[in-house]
């Protein structure tokens, strides 16, 4: 197997984010074909031994959709409304497609809030850890929107799914994006960076703000996640969501996006 378990465990477990990008289309409906593909490679995973925690954006998006938003709100109240309307759609669709697959989904909604109290983090560490034991469980991880505020936010999925990757001690996080990994400049363009072992002010200068908008974050909060996750001795990987069985192809070893790898290994 391509996963590296370094926890006594027989089985390697990732946190695998999928990012709006990558489940929406262009005018920002859920992009069915393209999660029906994630899916399947997801349920490849399972049925080779591995397991895995879903960290998914894609509420606000369908939700966006649905409440006839052409652009990303700005107000907090219309983010919330798209959040709360969008989620149970995409927790529906998970359903359907992973139970065709002999799989289920369990939804979990963090802030801030519930990863800064001890006794809420270790429920949520323990609800995953008891799903993930039964194996046929796919914890799907979001930000709880509806009820977040400035205080409690992450703000993004990428940082999100570093702290999922440490509470989990998983083995990898892998970040499935829109882009095909660090780029060397910032405009998107230049060769693809393969290996990244400690983010330098020349590796931080290469990050760009986001271009979609429906999208939150960018690179930027990208290499946040590593240093959150490598400060675990978690080694993360960005890799384009859209590239034809990606998930199988880093499980086998190959080198595709950017892998960093920072921080002592556990």
């Amino acid at each position: 197997m391509g996963g590296e378990e370094r926890s006594g465990r027989s089985h390697p477990r990732w946190v695998v984010k999928l990012g709006t990008g990558i489940l929406s289309t262009a005018d920002g409906e859920l992009d069915l074909p393209q999660i029906r593909r994630l899916v399947e490679q997801i349920a490849w995973l399972k049925r080779a031994g591995w397991e895995i925690v879903l960290v998914s954006s894609g509420a606000i998006g369908s939700g966006m959709g649905l409440l006839g938003h052409r652009r990303r709100p700005a107000a907090i109240e219309e983010l919330q409304a798209c959040a709360a309307v969008g989620q149970p759609q995409l927790m529906r669709l998970y359903e359907e497609l992973f139970s065709e697959r002999g799989l289920h989904v369990a939804q979990l909604l963090l802030t801030y809030l519930d990863l800064d109290s001890r006794t809420l983090y270790e429920n949520a560490q323990k609800t995953i850890e008891h799903l993930l034991v039964r194996g046929i469980f796919i914890p799907i991880i979001n930000e709880n929107d509806v009820v977040s505020y400035e205080e409690i936010k992450f703000g993004d999925n990428d940082r999100l799914s570093a702290h999922v990757a440490s509470m989990v001690k998983a083995d990898k996080l892998i970040i499935l994006s829109n882009v095909p990994g660090l780029q060397e400049r910032n405009d998107g363009s230049g060769k693809i960076i393969p290996l990244v072992e400690e983010i330098t002010e020349e590796i931080e200068a290469m990050a760009g703000k986001t271009r979609s908008e429906r999208s939150v974050g960018g690179m930027v909060t990208k290499i946040e996640a590593a240093r959150i996750a490598g400060s675990a001795g978690i080694p993360m990987q960005i890799a384009d969501g859209r590239a034809k069985e990606i998930l199988q192809r880093i499980a086998s070893g190959e080198s595709v996006g950017t892998l960093f790898s920072l921080g002592k290994k556990r």
